[in-house]
């Protein structure tokens, strides 16, 4: 009986408008965290865009990706590529490694005391270069 209250178009309905539903929150949850982390907006603008996106939501959200959806993409970029430095470096640290110039002068140092050949050198310092 219950099948039959609520049919297959109805949950179809159901499940898109639940989607667009979670599709919007996450735009203005993504429009209100970049309005925070904009370092070229100061304080009353930051301010004024938070309150047209809190009270008019619609008109705040949209006006905002119409106007500054670009810097949207730059913001973004720039803090994923200072998180990959940041992982970066600490990898390096963590593990030990260094630049590649040093990785070179320790393999010298190899050949120079007769460890290494000079072929294994090569080898080594052009993979290193790559």
């Amino acid at each position: 009986m219950l099948a039959s209250d609520y049919p297959l178009l109805n949950v179809f309905w159901t499940m898109l408008w639940f989607f667009f539903f979670a599709l919007w929150i996450w735009t203005v949850i993504a429009v209100i965290v970049d309005i925070f982390r904009s370092r070229d907006l100061h304080g009353l603008s930051k301010a004024l865009w938070f309150l047209l996106v809190v009270f008019l939501p619609v008109l705040g959200v949209l006006s905002y990706l119409i106007v500054r959806g670009d810097n949207m993409q730059q913001h973004a970029t720039v803090d994923a590529q200072q998180r990959d430095a940041e992982v970066r470096s600490y990898m390096q640290n963590v593990a030990g490694v260094q630049s590649a110039a040093d990785e070179i002068t320790k393999l010298a140092n190899l050949r120079d005391k007769g460890v290494i050949t000079v072929e294994e050198f090569t080898q080594q310092k052009t993979l290193l270069l790559k």
